[in-house]
């Protein structure tokens, strides 16, 4: 077998799998070559993981889950603090109650109340104004007969003229008191309800958005976060693994990848595991890699593998576990 470099430092993800998948591709080709490639292709599981974070920051007051649980979708991961949010809601929600009873209030016109008082007032014009159109005929009778001066009955008719006016004025005013508010004041108090309720509606999304479900069912993989802690938004803190994200990457030698295409069947081998897992082919490489790299040559054809995935069902995802080292047997 050729030798491995050592790793002497540490590596983050992306080395790690780019050496892990070099290794396998090396066992891969002297498997091939030899007659122990009945063994299958070496290859390895690799999860694709759903981070669960919130989009707003805020202190971790509820974890709900720990490493290792099994939640279905819709199910509740953890909770943020949210005074803040709650008070903004509240406070949205009656600016919002506000602006709607201000619409209701122009619609209807005056209150029954302030009506009544305008129809006392009418009444009392009413008799007034009866009252100096009595005086005003008995004046002008006087004054035929020289019995008033005529500034008297100057004063009679002017406030003859003047009661009547009245009575027409508060008329008017009872006549527009039973009308609703002008259509350019409703419409206006219809914007303003429109954007007390668009507010309300930010402010309840901001607030639902403290506690995070499960938006797929799977495992819990790995929790980022402790209660107490301050979470930033955007930050994950649940990490999940749905069982239909888990998925096998093994190597084949370029002679063998012209026959392999999206949905072959192939079985797969684990140390440890009960039985082997049976899974579909999804993928297959359009780029060759080398191992170990040379400069391509008709001679070092052999050298070439070509990565291909593969995914189990729903129920057997579950026996396979990322970063484990498998072999695959095409069918």
């Amino acid at each position: 077998m050729p030798r491995v470099p050592t790793i002497e430092a540490p590596l983050d993800a992306a080395r790690f799998w780019k050496m892990t998948a070099a290794s396998f591709a090396i066992a891969a080709t002297l498997a091939a070559c030899s007659k122990g490639s009945s063994l299958g292709h070496q290859g390895y599981v690799e999860g694709e993981f759903v981070n669960v974070a919130a989009p707003i920051a805020g202190r971790l007051d509820r974890l709900g889950v720990k490493r290792g649980d099994k939640v279905a979708s819709g199910a509740p991961l953890f909770a943020l603090e949210a005074e803040s949010e709650s008070a903004a809601q509240r406070e949205a929600l009656e600016q919002l109650n506000a602006a709607e009873a201000q619409l209701a209030d122009l619609r209807i016109g005056k209150r029954p109340q302030e009506q009544d008082v305008t129809r006392s007032k009418l009444a009392e014009a009413q008799a007034e104004s009866q009252k100096s159109a009595v005086r005003l005929e008995r004046d002008e009778a006087q004054f035929k007969i020289g019995g008033i001066p005529r500034q008297q009955l100057d004063d009679s008719r002017a406030a003859q003229l003047a009661d009547a006016s009245r009575v027409r004025q508060l008329e008017n005013e009872l006549t527009v008191g039973d009308l609703p508010g002008r259509t350019d004041q409703v419409r206006a108090q219809l914007a303003q309800v429109a954007a007390a309720r668009a507010a309300l509606e930010q402010a309840q999304w901001n607030l639902d958005h403290k506690s995070i479900a499960a938006t797929v069912g799977g495992s819990v993989y790995d929790t980022l976060y402790r209660e107490g802690e301050w979470v930033t938004a955007g930050s994950p803190v649940v990490r999940l693994l749905p069982p239909q994200n888990v998925k096998v990457r093994f190597f084949v030698p370029e002679s063998l990848v012209g026959a392999i295409a999206p949905g072959r069947a192939a079985i797969v081998h684990c140390d440890g595991c009960t039985a082997d897992v049976p899974v579909t082919v999804t993928y297959v490489a359009a780029d060759a890699e080398y191992t170990p790299p040379v400069i391509f040559s008709n001679e070092t054809r052999s050298k070439l593998v070509f990565m291909i995935e593969a995914r189990p069902g729903p129920t057997d995802a579950v026996k396979l576990r990322p970063g484990q080292p498998v072999s695959v047997t095409l069918q």
